[in-house]
């Protein structure tokens, strides 16, 4: 065996033990611990209002999540990357703010302005809509947390993006909004939907600035991470076990999706499947059963 051979089996191995160790393991306990009630205790588990509840509104707030940050997201990157303005440099550097605050202090931050006593929130509830305690407060912690994920999946792609086709499509008499939707967005798909479904993921898992906007009300403002913290307090286990797989599990199957999208179009599909339909010429497949 060559030392390049063995050079790369040593670095395979380093890898594969890395992430066994620090996440397939510790999943693998979980999930097993999840089950120690069986698969009918662990339904029963999820079935509970407020298990449900929490599952179901962390769900929505982070789709909520997700979409704005998908808008808002895109624009600013547009913005950082194709135009010079004063203080272009410091907005750059506040995008990575959110990574470096801990997410207790981003919550406490939003409390502070968008509280009843303070400065946006008690103009927002005199007009009646309340963010403290309340569905968009949850938001809005999200949002704060997983901003830079869009707009740093997007900045490198659009750096690197030619603009030959735009400017042929603005030749050819297409407006800025039309050769924005139609020849840069498919042109760093790839990178919007990384930043998108990493805000999903990191969503449905955010605690420290929902714990202290949310104020963790049952069947109301109380998410998964928050419902799992409480039954940890209460003794319950097996039921915090429950609802933290299944939020593994659609955090999982979110990021194995997201690893499909992004490649070729031609290696999309599994390999076992690929296989499969070139086994069958394309003739064949749609040919009409006698």
């Amino acid at each position: 065996m060559t030392l390049h051979r063995l050079t790369a089996y040593a670095l395979r191995s380093t890898a594969v033990s890395y992430v066994g160790l620090l996440i397939i393991l510790p999943l693998a306990a979980i999930g097993h611990h999840s089950l120690t009630g069986g698969f009918a205790g662990f339904l029963k588990d999820l079935q509970q209002p407020q298990a449900s509840s929490a599952i179901l509104l962390t769900i929505e707030a982070a789709l909520a999540t997700t979409a704005l940050n998908a808008v808002f997201g895109v624009l600013s990157a547009v913005v950082l990357v194709r135009y010079e303005f004063p203080g272009r440099w410091f907005l750059n550097a506040m995008v990575d703010l959110p990574f470096a605050v801990p997410t207790l202090v981003a919550g406490l931050m939003i409390a502070a302005l968008y509280g009843p006593t303070g400065l946006i929130g008690a103009w927002l509830q005199a007009g009646g809509l309340g963010v403290l305690y309340e569905r968009p407060g949850i938001v809005f912690a999200m949002l704060f947390v997983t901003m830079p994920f869009t707009i740093r999946a997007l900045q490198p792609v659009l750096m690197e993006l030619e603009q030959d086709q735009e400017e042929a499509a603005f030749t050819l008499g297409a407006g800025p909004w039309i050769t924005f939707l139609k020849v840069t967005i498919p042109s760093v798909l790839p990178g919007l939907l990384t930043g998108i479904f990493l805000t999903f993921v990191r969503a449905l898992g955010e605690f420290g600035a929902v714990v202290v906007v949310a104020g963790n009300i049952p069947m109301k403002t109380q998410v998964a991470s928050v419902y799992v913290y409480g039954e940890i307090e209460s003794y319950n286990p097996q039921g915090a076990t429950s609802v933290s797989i299944t939020i593994l599990l659609i955090s999982l199957l979110a990021l194995l999706l997201l690893e499909r999208l992004t490649r070729p179009p031609g290696e999309r599909l599994p390999t076992i499947l690929r296989r499969g339909l070139m086994m069958f010429p394309l003739s064949h497949r749609f040919m009409p059963t006698k």
